[in-house]
C-alpha cells in the first residue's frame, strides 16, 4: 500500500513538472526579410512556440540607433507575454548608427520624407499581419524614443491599429491629427526630466490630441530622462554628453502600464 502511495505520488509530482515545463515560453526570434518598394528590411520576428494558434501581433519601432538588440530584447519580452512581435526596420538594410550624429542623420532624413516613414512602417505592418501566429485584426505598435515619435505619428495618420504606445518619445507632428481620424488609442510613457522635448511640447501634443477627439493617457514619470528604459543610456550618456540616464523604478513601471495597456486593446 505505501509502496502504491509512494508510486502515485512520484507519479503526480512528475506530471506537475512536466506540465510546468510546458507552460514555459519558448521564444523563437528569427531576423527576417521584407520590402517597402525597392527599400529591403530586415526585421526580427519573435513568438512563443509554445502557445497555439493565432494570437496579437505588435510591431517594435528602435530608437534613433537603428534596429539594435535593444528592439530585439523588447520584442523577446513581448513573445514572453504570449504576442507575436515584429522589430521594424525603418532606415533600411538593418542599418545601425554608432554616433549621434549618425543616428540624429539617420532619423531626421527618414522623418523630413515621411511618405517613405510611413510605406516602411506599413510594409512592416503587413509583413506582421500575414504570419501564421498573428491574429491580422488585433495589432499594435510600440517605439522608443525616434520610434515614439514614429507609432505618434502614424496613429496621427490614422493607420488601422488597435493602439499605440510611445516610450520617451517624441511629440512633434509631421502632419498634425484631424478630428475623428485617430484610430488607435494612444499611450504616453514621458519621462519628466526629458531635456530632449519641452514643456510646451508636452502642452501642444495634448491640446492637439484633444482637439483630435483622441483616445489618450499620458503618465509623467517625475525625475526620469530621456530614455530611461534602456540600461545602455548611461553608457551613452557618459560616452557621447548626452542628457540620457537610465531609470530601473520608471523602466519596471512604464512596461507594467503597457501590459495593462495591451490586455486592455486586444480583449475581445
Amino acid at each position: 500500500m505505501k509502496r502504491t502511495l509512494l508510486m502515485l505520488a512520484f507519479l503526480s509530482l512528475f506530471a506537475g513538472v512536466a506540465v510546468a515545463a510546458a507552460a514555459q515560453p519558448d521564444i523563437e526570434g528569427r531576423e527576417v526579410d521584407y520590402r517597402a518598394g525597392d527599400v529591403a528590411l530586415k526585421g526580427y520576428l519573435a513568438y512563443d512556440r509554445n502557445l497555439k494558434g493565432k494570437r496579437p501581433g505588435v510591431l517594435v519601432v528602435h530608437e534613433w540607433w537603428g534596429l539594435n538588440e535593444y528592439a530585439r530584447k523588447r520584442a523577446r519580452m513581448l513573445a514572453g507575454l504570449g504576442y507575436t512581435a515584429l522589430a521594424v526596420d525603418m532606415y533600411g538594410g538593418g542599418k545601425q548608427a554608432t554616433h549621434p550624429e549618425e543616428a540624429g542623420k539617420f532619423s531626421s532624413e527618414l522623418m523630413k520624407n515621411f511618405d517613405a516613414a510611413k510605406a516602411r512602417f506599413m510594409a512592416a505592418l503587413e509583413f506582421l499581419r500575414g504570419q501564421e501566429t498573428v491574429d491580422p485584426g488585433r495589432v499594435a505598435a510600440i517605439g522608443y524614443c525616434f520610434g515614439g515619435g514614429v507609432v505618434l505619428n502614424m496613429a496621427r495618420q490614422g493607420v488601422d491599429l488597435k493602439g499605440v504606445a510611445s516610450f520617451h518619445g517624441g511629440l512633434a507632428a509631421v502632419k498634425p491629427a484631424r478630428h475623428g481620424e485617430v484610430k488607435a488609442r494612444i499611450l504616453v510613457l514621458h519621462g519628466g526630466d526629458d531635456k530632449f522635448t519641452t514643456p510646451a511640447q508636452v502642452e501642444a501634443f495634448k491640446e492637439e490630441m484633444k482637439h483630435a477627439g483622441a483616445d489618450v493617457r499620458f503618465i509623467v514619470y517625475p525625475g526620469a530622462m530621456h530614455s530611461f528604459t534602456n540600461p545602455e543610456a548611461d553608457e551613452y550618456a557618459k560616452k557621447f554628453n548626452l542628457p540620457l540616464g537610465y531609470n530601473a523604478d520608471a523602466d519596471r513601471k512604464s512596461w507594467e502600464e503597457l501590459k495593462k495597456f495591451l490586455d486592455t486593446i486586444f480583449r475581445k
